[in-house]
C-alpha cells in the first residue's frame, strides 16, 4: 500500500517562501509519476507541478517561474519549493503518485497572507 506524507505547509506573508516535502512508502517511486496538486476553498483540485513519464516537468501557468518541483529517488521524496508566494496560492497542497493507480497524501495547508 502506497502512503504519501506531506509536510512543510504553514502561514507565510506574500512574497515569502515555503518548501513542501512528500515522503513516499510502499511506492515504486523511481518509476512513478510524482506531482503536486492543490485545492482552494470552493474550487476544484488543480495541477501545480508534475514529473511526466518522459521525465519532463509540467507546471501550472500560474506558478511557472516561482515554484520548482524536485525529487530524490534514493530517499523516495519529492519537494515543492515555492517562492514569491501570493495570496491566491492559498490552498491545501496534495502530493500524488501515479503508477497505474492514483495515490494521494492527506494534504498540507498553505496560507499566504497579504
Amino acid at each position: 500500500q502506497v502512503q504519501l506524507v506531506e509536510s512543510g505547509g504553514g502561514l507565510v506573508q506574500a512574497g515569502g517562501s515555503l518548501r513542501l516535502s512528500c515522503a513516499a512508502s510502499g511506492s515504486t517511486f523511481s518509476i512513478s509519476i510524482m506531482g503536486w496538486y492543490r485545492q482552494a476553498p470552493g474550487k476544484q483540485r488543480e495541477l501545480v507541478a508534475i514529473f511526466r513519464s518522459d521525465g519532463e516537468i509540467n507546471y501550472a501557468a500560474s506558478v511557472k517561474g516561482r515554484f520548482t518541483i524536485s525529487r530524490d529517488n534514493p530517499k523516495n521524496t519529492v519537494h515543492l519549493q515555492m517562492n514569491s508566494l501570493k495570496p491566491e496560492d492559498t490552498a491545501v497542497y496534495y502530493c500524488s503518485d501515479y503508477s497505474g493507480v492514483w495515490y494521494w497524501g492527506q494534504g498540507t495547508q498553505v496560507t499566504v497572507s497579504s
